[in-house]
């Protein structure tokens, strides 16, 4: 374990792995890969049966779509703007009017996905994908501070399922009580 309070980014052996000193980094039997869907892109190519990431460019398109959006869209509104700028930063050093904002923005985006997910088991049909995992990492946290949140069923829904997965409950749903009001750890 590295990164957090784990430090050794900084260490040379790792820095040999990600010259820029960031978490996560796979290394897969020599093959070293980092950044976070790059790893999932490697992982379902490698490892992964053709509902994760198909074979077939228009399906996997869908998946990807929904990837970059999570990490474009999604991430910098609800992790850096709620998580960070919320949840970890002390009450009296907030910016209100920014945190406020970036709910409103998630909330729109929680809406989005709850029309998208109206008729869909998962975000791109009957079958779990990569875009499940990068959109459905953030719910679990999402879900479980206190911020106003819109009525959204089928996310709801979803969530539930995602819930019932056993590398959901091991690697999503890990505590994070502690990080309220820590920007340092």
């Amino acid at each position: 374990e590295l990164g957090g309070s784990f430090g050794g980014l900084d260490a040379p052996g790792f820095l040999e792995l990600n010259p820029h000193g960031k978490v996560p980094v796979i290394n897969d039997d020599g093959t070293v890969v980092w950044e976070s869907h790059a790893i999932l892109r490697y992982l379902a190519a490698c490892y992964g049966d053709k509902n994760m990431w198909s074979n077939d460019p228009e399906i996997r398109s869908h998946v990807d779509r929904w990837m970059d959006w999570s990490q474009t869209t999604l991430q910098p509104d609800f992790l850096t703007g709620v998580f960070w700028g919320f949840y970890r930063t002390p009450e009296a050093q907030r910016n209100k009017a920014a945190v406020d904002d970036k709910i409103a923005r998630c909330a729109r985006h929680m809406q989005l996905l709850n029309s998208h997910l109206a008729d869909k088991k998962f975000m791109t049909g009957n079958h779990f994908t990569m875009a499940d995992v990068t959109v459905g990492t953030h719910l679990y946290r999402y879900f479980n501070i206190d911020i106003p949140r819109p009525k959204v069923p089928s996310v709801e829904r979803w969530y539930k399922l995602l819930q019932d997965r056993p590398a959901y409950k091991a690697h999503v749903m890990v505590p994070f009580q502690d990080m309220f009001g820590r920007l340092n750890l």
